[in-house]
């Protein structure tokens, strides 16, 4: 992800891209910020996301699956996938009730091996606690209606990882969150938009059927189904270009 992108706060500026293809928006945190945190950006007012929701709703957008996607505008449709990256508690504690007032669906990208617990991989970068989703709150989510996906055993860069750590991660927990939960887990997300085409291979051999990177953009036939692209909502935030230096200088260390 690129600082120069543009981010997803209102519909005006995104709907010649959005006749394109399929949009696949990327959400972190909802809520209020606690002190210091440093990527202020990634958090969005509960507000602020209810009445993202009502514009699209009112502009004839409807809720897409990821397993419809390239094919989800067939015969006029204006489909929009939601998807929310981490498992944070804060998604669960303020986004069902709007998610279910404007008619979206939306799926839950999770770190399997911390469930109930917090954000380890961005604490390490000096970021403050934020609690993610235990079970209990993620058979909730499913139970509303909305899917979830893996995120990784423990958010690595995978590209990091030798290739049979690397399969560990994706398909260990595939396998995790079927047994925890009873549902079939046919989506993944690359920890930090991190992947190669080795890794991306490992994603399709395991299994899943589609998987969401952080590159820029819509989604139509010639994207492939292991490479899907996003537009990220968020805040601007000072801090922004100095954190996802640091971000990239770490990926390439």
């Amino acid at each position: 992800m690129s600082a120069s992108q543009p981010y997803y706060t209102a519909l005006q500026p995104f709907r010649c891209l959005f006749q394109t293809g399929v949009p696949i928006l990327m959400y972190h945190k909802l809520g209020p910020r606690p002190s210091g945190v440093r990527l202020k950006g990634l958090y969005i007012k509960v507000s602020l996301f209810a009445r993202q929701l009502d514009e699209l709703r009112s502009a004839g957008f409807t809720a897409a699956r990821l397993a419809e996607v390239p094919r989800a505008n067939d015969n006029g449709k204006r489909p929009v996938v939601m998807t929310f990256d981490d498992g944070f508690r804060n998604v669960w504690e303020h986004g069902l009730e709007p998610l279910a007032q404007y008619g979206f669906r939306a799926i839950q990208f999770l770190v399997v091996d911390l469930l109930g617990k917090s954000n380890d991989w961005e604490q390490t970068l000096g970021e403050v606690p934020e609690p993610l989703m235990d079970a209990e709150q993620v058979r909730e989510w499913i139970a509303a209606g909305h899917e979830v996906g893996s995120h990784s055993l423990t958010h690595p860069y995978l590209t990091r990882l030798s290739l049979a750590c690397a399969r560990e991660e994706i398909s260990a927990s595939k396998k995790k969150l079927e047994d925890f939960f009873g549902v079939t887990v046919e989506h993944f997300c690359y920890p930090y938009g991190d992947w190669n085409p080795q890794v991306r291979d490992l994603v399709s051999e395991v299994g899943y059927r589609t998987a969401c990177t952080t590159d820029f953009g819509v989604n139509n036939a010639d994207v492939s189904r292991f490479e899907l692209k996003r537009i990220t909502a968020r805040y601007r935030s000072r801090n922004l270009k100095t954190w996802f230096g640091r971000f990239n200088r770490l990926k390439h260390a």
